[in-house]
């Protein structure tokens, strides 16, 4: 298993450490779930969108929340009295549970469910004190304009 030394980041770098234990915690083996299938598509600079296929599920079967920094979808599928007796059974409807990590500054704004998929739209949110700005230099303009006139 390979170990990574992220000291010359912390020498350099200040806030970034929750990036490390994601890496530590990506590394762990734990296996993110297959089924439901899905994607997650980049719409634009700063939009997602996450489409899962959740053939079978109505919306009363789906949970969606945020907890902290991961996204969370639950699809419990009610169960009837009655089993019905198949001859060949392709569409799994089993229960599931998948987790995203977000990003700080990434928000859930919609979702929907449209012909046995659900889309979660997903868009990044960069707060104006982080955005890039100008800064002005201030420099001695009355200064050079005194020793103009006096020469």
């Amino acid at each position: 298993m390979r170990t990574f030394d992220f000291s010359p980041l912390y020498r350099s770098a200040i806030g970034f450490d929750h990036l490390a234990q994601m890496i530590h915690e990506a590394q762990r083996g734990e296996a993110q779930p297959s089924y439901p299938p899905y994607n997650i598509q980049r719409v634009a600079e700063d939009q997602y969108r996450i489409t899962m296929a959740v053939a079978g599920f109505s919306r009363a079967e789906l949970d969606i929340e945020i907890e902290g920094d991961s996204l969370k979808i639950v699809g419990r599928k009610q169960r009837s009295g009655e089993t019905p007796t198949y001859l060949h059974r392709g569409i799994a409807t089993r229960d599931f549970e998948h987790r995203f990590k977000l990003a700080d500054q990434v928000k859930v704004t919609s979702a929907s469910l449209d012909n046995g998929l659900l889309n979660i739209d997903l868009v990044r949110v960069i707060p104006e004190s982080l955005k890039p700005r100008k800064i002005a230099i201030e420099g001695d303009d009355k200064l050079q304009m005194v020793e103009r006139k006096a020469a």
